[in-house]
């Protein structure tokens, strides 16, 4: 349902077409322009010019002088000099300057005479205004986004039809800032804990669209509005897919089973992953590119502008390597590493489920890394000096795990052939952390994995159990998992990968001893 709008005149009936006018050649005519497009009163034009004093003098430099005043913006003076009558005014809003471009359509800043309030105003491009299809896409984007109402998403005010020019628009609130993409490009790179926050942000609005039957279909860091006031708002729902369970719950959306058009790495993503359209673990898994983006300053997936290209599965095979590999590079926190690699596993059923679980795991991952959890406390570390289990039959590893642990800070380094001698000797005299290698070993390590976390849990101590499983015993993870507790890792995999485990399971033992090996390497 259209909102009304109040009446103004067309701005064909009050001076004619575009077309039909010439290009002033005073600064008279361009004021007698100015006032036709109703930018100046016409007794307001008269004291301009009077100030002027030069009724004709060059129009361009009566220009300037109103752009000083703040009484036209750039834009507006450039389409008077140029004698252009259309644009100034859209269903009754005024438009002021360009501000973002794309395929299908330009947003603009613009007021509102009646309130004088800011807006922002999409406009459908001209090109299209003979396509059906686009402009129901139009409108239907527009009705959407004004059934939500939240902080974390642009609120839209109004969708319509100008009169006078045909133009179809959309006017939402407008928000002082910019865009995600285009930030990144002067800053590169935003510290940890203000990306994860922006993230967040983003998640509790996506899940408020969620409960109201939507998901996105769209996420990429120019959706991403970052205003003044630092607060993260989703815009364009254009391609939003709506639940056909919930669709009652959206107003003024009639029921239909037609599915939005797709975005190509959407479709690609979702062709490898053999998931409908509108799968709302599709918009997660893009949230995690929109932080590994922000993080690394680099995108994950290697920008292409070939839709061959961007529908390969095989680059969607690639991410999750691409995710570990230049983790290390970037040095992400383990924390960090995990969350971006569930939020983007090729895997759907891998991926978190649902927005509201993304956000339980973002909220984790930001209090640990504010030191409030993830620490061993002294209450809860066993006595004695910093030990470790390692169960490898593998001599040339034991030296490697020997060397390598008492290096990173572990005062003792524990090794065994037998899984049993690891329970056995934490029943005894419990340790801070073990490794069990189920590659060398096999099935048993799983065992003695449940069983170590089950005895640590038992003492209420902090016991940082690692399992590391070959590629082909993938499929002992959720059994692993199954105890509770504990790090499950899978080949391949490097010590410093294994350390950081460790180091953020432990406590500030580790982590001071990580510092000053650093610092004597560099």
């Amino acid at each position: 349902m259209l909102m009304p709008m109040t009446p103004v005149t067309p701005l064909a009936e009050s001076f004619g077409t575009a077309a039909a006018m010439s290009e002033p050649t005073t600064a008279a005519e361009l004021a007698q322009l100015a006032v036709r497009m109703q930018l100046l009163s016409e007794s307001f034009s008269r004291e301009l010019l009077y100030e002027f004093d030069n009724n004709n003098g060059p129009p361009a430099d009566f220009a300037k002088h109103l752009e000083r005043k703040g009484l036209l913006t750039p834009f507006q003076s450039t389409k008077l000099l140029k004698g252009d009558g259309d644009g100034y005014l859209l269903g009754g809003y005024r438009i002021l300057y360009r501000v973002a471009s794309g395929s299908f359509g330009r947003v603009y800043r613009g007021d509102d005479p009646r309130s004088g309030n800011i807006v922002a105003v999409k406009v459908l491009r001209r090109r299209y205004l003979d396509t059906p299809k686009r402009i129901e896409s139009f409108e239907r984007e527009g009705r959407l986004g004004m059934s939500l109402d939240h902080p974390n998403i642009v609120r839209i005010l109004n969708v319509g039809k100008d009169d006078s020019t045909g133009g179809y628009f959309i006017v939402m609130d407008f928000v002082e800032g910019g865009n995600l993409r285009d930030i990144l490009q002067i800053r590169k790179t935003f510290e940890l804990q203000e990306a994860l926050r922006i993230l967040e942000e983003c998640v509790v609005g996506l899940a408020y669209a969620f409960s109201r039957g939507l998901t996105h279909r769209d996420i990429k860091p120019s959706n991403i509005l970052l205003g003044t006031d630092k607060i993260a708002k989703l815009v364009d729902f254009g391609l939003a897919e709506v639940n056909a369970v919930q669709q009652t719950m959206i107003v003024g959306v009639k029921q239909t089973n037609e599915r939005a058009e797709r975005t190509v790495d959407y479709a690609g993503l979702e062709k490898a992953t053999n998931v409908p359209s509108g799968d709302i673990r599709s918009d997660i898994y893009f949230l995690g590119h929109v932080l590994f983006e922000m993080i690394a300053g680099e995108p994950v997936l290697p920008p292409t502008k070939n839709a061959q290209t961007r529908m390969s599965q095989r680059r969607f095979e690639e991410v999750e390597p691409a995710v570990e590999r230049l983790g290390r590079k970037h040095q992400f926190p383990y924390s960090v590493q995990k969350l971006l690699q569930k939020a983007m596993a090729l895997e759907p059923t891998q991926r978190y489920q649902q927005p509201t679980a993304f956000l339980e795991g973002i909220k984790a991952v930001r209090a640990e890394l504010a030191g409030n959890i993830g620490r061993v406390s002294s209450g809860r570390r066993a006595a004695g000096p910093l030990t470790v289990f390692v169960v490898e039959p593998k001599p040339k590893l034991q030296d490697v795990f020997r060397t390598s642990l008492k290096e990173y800070g572990f005062q003792r380094v524990l090794i065994s052939i037998d899984v049993g001698q690891a329970i056995k000797r934490y029943q005894q005299q419990p340790y801070h952390a073990a490794i069990l290698d189920a590659g060398a070993v096999g099935k048993e390590a799983i065992d003695a994995f449940k069983r170590l976390v089950n005895e640590a849990n038992s003492l209420k101590l902090d016991c940082c159990v690692v399992l590391i499983l070959n590629v082909e015993q993938r499929h002992w993870v959720d059994d692993a998992l199954a105890a509770g507790g504990g790090e499950v890792m899978v080949r391949p995999l490097t010590l410093s990968t294994l350390y950081e485990v460790l180091s953020e399971n432990i406590d500030e033992v580790l982590r001071d001893v990580e510092a000053s090996h650093h610092d004597a390497n560099d």
